[in-house]
């Protein structure tokens, strides 16, 4: 009957209203598409494994930045510490971050262990980009006015001909800085960890050790927090062997 007609048409109306709406593919997310993996008249088809259309990015805004932090400085690393990182497009200014997790899962490159650290970042003006290659520093540790000496200085031990006799420039010759290349005799000494070690000073033209007691290090330089060395003393960071 026509009733029927009607309701027959009525409902192949209804199907192909529901499968024109799944045709249409709609963001599940309002953002910036970051890459288009899709052509135009592609057939799209979702079987065991839905495929990537395209790669959008909610909110540019807040952004996280992911580091490898080395194991040996990983134990100084905790969530919220303050951080800073450059990137190549504007090599002169740093960026501040916080930590925002620490990693428990390693990974090793090159026989170098590391844990993915993630830093939450600010970017309200939009110069970061996904993608990006940044280098970062992380504030584990904040000191003010404190007694400083160089690592090189921990690491220094004199050589066992310093001597001020037989030689034509005395000992004061034997501890004039080297070329570039010439490194201290020893490597063994242990920087940024409280202990009691000892630094060279030279006075009267003879090196002299004094005992310290160090504090943290940036790898540079190492605090002293006890000790006898005071501020403005010379500490001997390298010799050089003087022709006899």
């Amino acid at each position: 009957s026509a009733r029927a007609n009607v309701q027959q048409s009525s409902a192949s109306l209804s199907s192909a209203e529901i499968n024109l709406a799944k045709a249409s593919i709609r963001s599940p997310i309002d953002g910036i598409v970051l890459a288009r993996k899709v052509e135009p008249g592609q057939t799209v088809a979702a079987s065991f494994q839905a495929p990537v259309l395209f790669t959008l990015a909610e909110d540019l805004a807040q952004m996280e930045l992911q580091v490898d932090v080395d194991e040996a400085d990983v134990g100084q690393v905790r969530e919220g510490q303050p951080t800073t990182f450059t990137v190549d497009a504007y090599p002169h200014r740093k960026y501040p971050a916080s930590i925002k997790r620490v990693g428990y899962g390693s990974q090793t490159k090159d026989g170098v262990v590391s844990y993915k650290t993630v830093l939450a970042v600010n970017n309200d003006d939009l110069t970061l980009r996904p993608g990006m290659t940044a280098t970062a520093e992380i504030t584990t540790v904040k000191c003010a006015a404190v007694l400083l000496v160089p690592n090189a200085a921990l690491r220094f031990s004199p050589p066992a001909s310093a001597t001020p006799a037989k030689s034509s420039g005395g000992l004061v010759s034997n501890l004039l800085p080297s070329p570039p290349g010439s490194t201290a005799n020893s490597d063994n000494a242990t920087i940024g960890k409280n202990g009691a070690q000892k630094v060279w000073v030279l006075r009267d033209g003879q090196s002299v050790a004094v005992p310290v007691t160090t504090g943290p290090s940036d790898g540079r330089l190492t605090e002293v927090t006890g000790g006898e060395l005071r501020a403005g003393m010379k500490v001997i960071t390298e010799s050089v062997g003087a022709e006899s």
